[in-house]
């Protein structure tokens, strides 16, 4: 009996002893977010959301509230790489368009933009990542707002052929950050499969009638929305910036949201955050937080 009663309580000790397992929708922090390695993809939509003539905000323009929103992200990612010791280095950082620019000018920008640290990375280079990404993001812009070449950003087609060979890495933290008003449509990607699409445009919302605030219901009902572009995408975190809804329908950045928010889920992309085209200053310290993982 006093046999019994001792294995009993180490029965007890070690089942209580056991850390929970901390789920994020179904999957297991440790496996998304506990890695050291940061992957960090930044997709930029350079569709005409970006020209300050058709779409101006006095207050700041939007294409400089994508600069101040590029900042906060390498500002993150080098106070990451600064936190570790030269020998742990195994980070790397790029920015991605879909389609590519006509211009050569911008995608050899993009080229200087793709950077990795190793442990043979010095201090110098540390510095010279974050000149570059404080002044070429910016030649970046200004060359497409003067070209005003906006063929559009096909966000979709790049989940499709491009997310899983450009933005995830073995054991990183994979993080990709679109900077886009949330509509997305391309040309060569737009096509329907019953309801569901590969484009949104603030037309299609408009023709489903979806500016009442039973919106939900109707997509559900109706089984709106984007049309699966890929799946097991469990080793990705996204996060959107710049979400911009047209004037005029209350709950137009609502649908936009639900749209993307049950395409990223069917995906499987279990942690995401959405967040509008807000001042730099007020979405700064949310986006070092994500990337520092505090």
């Amino acid at each position: 009996m006093k046999k019994l009663y001792y294995l009993l309580i180490l029965s007890l000790f070690i089942h209580c002893g056991k850390k929970p397992e901390t789920k994020t929708g179904g999957k297991s922090n440790d496996s998304i977010s506990n890695s050291n390695n940061l992957n960090i993809s930044i997709l930029i939509d350079l569709s005409d959301r970006i020209d300050p003539e058709k779409y101006p905000n006095p207050s700041m323009e939007y294409y400089q509230r994508d600069l101040e929103y590029i900042k906060a992200i390498k500002t993150g990612f080098i106070d990451h790489v600064k936190s570790k010791k030269v020998i742990q280095l195994n980070d790397q950082m790029q920015i991605f368009f879909n389609p590519e620019p006509s211009n050569p000018e911008i995608n050899e920008f993009a080229k200087q933009l793709k950077v990795s640290f190793d442990k043979n990375t010095s201090k110098e280079n540390i510095k010279l990542v974050d000149e570059k990404y404080t002044s070429l993001p910016e030649r970046i812009y200004q060359s497409a707002i003067q070209d005003k070449q906006y063929v559009g950003s096909d966000i979709w087609g790049f989940f499709k052929n491009k997310v899983k060979d450009y933005c995830i890495k073995d054991k990183h933290r994979n993080i990709l950050f679109i900077l886009t008003d949330g509509y997305m449509f391309h040309k060569d990607s737009k096509f329907s499969e019953g309801n569901k699409t590969s484009y949104l445009t603030p037309e299609l919302v408009k023709s489903m009638k979806l500016n009442t605030s039973d919106f939900k219901t109707k997509i559900q009902d109706q089984d709106f929305g984007f049309i699966k572009a890929n799946d097991n995408l469990k080793d990705l975190e996204v996060v959107i910036l710049g979400i911009n809804p047209e004037k005029g329908n209350p709950f137009e950045g609502d649908v936009i949201k639900t749209y993307l928010e049950n395409w990223l889920m069917e995906m499987n992309v279990k942690k995401y955050q959405m967040k509008d085209a807000d001042l730099p200053s007020n979405l700064e310290p949310i986006i070092k937080n994500t990337i520092l993982n505090k």
